[in-house]
């Protein structure tokens, strides 16, 4: 099969189309023929040789997909050559083939094109596990997502709308602004002309997702209602900031800061298992839908990348295997 292949770290020009060896399913695994898998942040920092894969898992990047079953490993129940599917992955997607343990499928929603499908795993895993499974974001809340019109932001919005949680974003352009008030959106905060704490105002946020880590720190803080929850899920801004404790205890607030690619299987089985049970019938009856910004093909890797790295695009980047 053809995989893309880091030849060493560094820009996205060392993402490399090679033949490589097709995988075979172990035990409780599926052999998936790939149709798409997505760009993440993280297969950025992966390149860049910041994010090893965890052990056993594939090498290549790709952190989800969609596609149709070619094989079952042994033991595995529920599901049959053919099936369209798509994947939460530790790894591979960037290939032609995957292995994946059966208990991180989920079926092609209805509606959702297959290759459409494979924008879907990462970002409502992501969202669920965070902002409702940790920290239990409630109807009439408010729910503050940083870089509102990426895959997870979009995702964001329109999940926290369906429960009914007011939703401010931020953003660096009136378009992706725009973008994120046409998915719900209640607030729209220019992050390059307005600070996200005096826009919140003084009841702020009772949930907050952040992706930027350091930078924002002590501002989440200020933004943050008495009795909230601030997730941190990314470092772009940093991995290293001083904490205010007192700050802290007056909010009476919790930091939670989670990952999802090297949680065990068990845990990464029981999130996809809720998602499917409170995020695919959302999809199915329309009320969400994947965001997806552009299309190319596999070999088109580090153009995606550069995509990525450009921050100019809305919803997902996918890759066509």
């Amino acid at each position: 099969m053809r995989a893309i292949t880091i030849k060493e770290p560094g820009g996205p020009e060392v993402l490399t189309l090679a033949e490589v060896p097709d995988p075979l399913p172990g035990e409780g695994e599926v052999l998936v023929e790939v149709a798409a898998t997505a760009v993440n942040r993280a297969d950025v920092l992966q390149r860049q040789g910041f994010y090893n894969p965890p052990p056993g898992a594939s090498p290549y990047p790709g952190l989800e997909c969609s596609g149709r079953i070619a094989a079952l490993g042994a033991g595995v129940s529920g599901w049959a050559v053919g099936d369209e599917v798509c994947a939460l992955l530790s790894g591979g997607g960037y290939a032609e083939k995957v292995a994946v343990p059966a208990g991180q499928l989920l079926p092609v929603p209805k509606g959702v094109g297959l290759v459409d499908a494979a924008a879907l795993p990462e970002v409502t895993a992501t969202v669920w596990s965070n902002v409702f499974q940790a920290v239990h974001l409630r109807p009439g809340e408010t729910l503050l997502l940083h870089g509102g019109s990426s895959g997870i932001g979009t995702m964001g919005i329109q999940l926290g709308k369906a429960i009914g949680a007011r939703v401010a974003v931020t953003a660096g352009s009136a378009e992706k602004l725009e973008a994120c008030r046409a998915l719900g959106a209640d607030v729209l905060i220019n992050y390059r002309e307005q600070d996200f704490v005096e826009a919140l105002g003084p009841d702020g946020a009772d949930v907050i997702l952040d992706v930027m880590g350091a930078k924002y720190l002590d501002r989440n803080l200020d933004a943050l209602a008495v009795n909230g929850r601030l997730v941190i899920i990314g470092m772009q801004g940093g991995v290293q900031a001083e904490l205010n404790i007192a700050k802290l205890m007056a909010k009476r607030a919790a930091i939670v800061s989670t990952s999802l690619r090297a949680r065990p299987l068990d845990e990464k089985a029981a999130i996809v298992a809720e998602v499917r049970e409170h995020v695919w019938p959302l999809i199915d009856n329309g009320r969400v839908r994947p965001i997806i910004d552009t299309v190319l093909p596999l070999a088109d890797a580090a153009e995606a990348h550069r995509l990525m790295e450009s921050s100019t695009h809305i919803g997902k980047i996918l890759l066509r295997a």
